[in-house]
């Protein structure tokens, strides 16, 4: 018999088997204004040059940003920063409840803005785009990178997780 087609909500189901960091990318809107967003779909690419990639839904902010600017921030969040997630996963952004969960910018040496306190804060300049389905997949070539002690935050099967010692 043949398999029934896979429906949209099975695929996420599935991707959601897959356990990944959660990142927050961060782009400069105007002088002083950074925009972020939550991205799951980051990946190293290429050791030489150094390249990573991040996805970006077609209807997102970010997306216009990003080709614009050409210059983006990308920071790995750590265990116990669940609320900067959510945060930046929401559409509206405002300075008075990053006040409130402690979320300050900075640039890295190559201008680039990133959240501090996370994990690894990484600046990045754009080097290409490919369109794939109702995303946008974006190369950025990183120029520095700054590591920090900590344990990563996870995204697993819906839900924030933890590393834990296998034993």
């Amino acid at each position: 018999m043949p398999t029934p087609p896979l429906s949209q909500s099975e695929f996420r189901k599935a991707l959601g088997h897959f356990s990944t960091g959660v990142t927050v990318v961060t782009v400069e809107r105007e002088p002083g204004k950074i925009h972020g967003m939550t991205a799951n779909s980051f990946t190293s690419v290429s050791l030489e040059p150094m390249l990573i990639l991040v996805c970006v839904d077609k209807r997102a902010k970010m997306l216009g940003l990003l080709e614009k600017k050409k210059r983006f921030g990308v920071s790995v969040l750590k265990a116990g920063q669940e609320a900067i997630s959510e945060y930046f996963a929401k559409r509206e952004h405002s300075s008075e409840v990053e006040q409130r969960l402690g979320i300050h910018f900075r640039e890295t040496r190559g201008g680039a803005p990133v959240i501090e306190g996370t994990l690894l804060q990484m600046g990045c300049n754009l080097i290409a785009s490919h369109l794939a389905g109702d995303h946008t997949i974006f190369v950025g070539e990183v120029h520095d990178a700054e590591m920090h002690e900590g344990e990563p935050l996870l995204y697993f099967r819906g839900e924030y997780r933890r590393i834990a010692r296998h034993s």
